[in-house]
């Protein structure tokens, strides 16, 4: 990991079902990451204050109630209006495979669904964390310029 990054972890909508948000926070701590995680029953409105205040560098969010398709582009939409759109959004929950494809044009990262390896989750966000990192600064993973000079 290039440096400690911060990840909000939100439950937004009514779905009062956390246990797995709880581990996956646990799990990004352990791998190195701040967490903080913003509780239940928040609105897309207050994830997205939450990502601000914390200067956030990604955003998870756990969905088990169906209602993906109507928080996440709230969500979404909230952090390029904040300007926030280069945070990194992960979504996980009961996610049908079908939405994905709408879920990433939304401009969401991943998508995990239960069962999803902790190490798979921590693994694939620090790399794009990293990738995202390395790109900014103009470098590879290697060191040398991404632009190949």
């Amino acid at each position: 990991m290039l440096r400690k990054y911060r990840v909000v972890m939100a439950k937004p909508g009514l779905d009062g079902h956390d246990r797995g948000a709880k581990v996956i926070s646990r799990a990004m701590r352990d791998a190195g990451f701040e967490v903080i995680y913003t509780g239940l029953h928040q609105t897309p409105e207050q994830v997205v204050q939450a990502v601000l205040q914390e200067d956030a560098d990604a955003l998870g969010v756990s969905l088990l109630s169906g209602a993906h398709m109507t928080i996440v582009p709230r969500i979404v939409n909230g952090l390029r209006e904040s300007g926030l759109g280069d945070v990194l959004v992960m979504v996980g929950g009961i996610i049908p495979e079908g939405d994905f494809p709408a879920l990433r044009e939304m401009g969401v990262s991943h998508v995990f669904t239960p069962g999803s390896p902790l190490g798979s989750v921590t693994g694939w966000l620090e790399e794009a964390l990293d990738g995202r990192d390395l790109e900014r600064a103009g470098t590879t993973a290697s060191g040398g310029n991404a632009k190949g000079a």
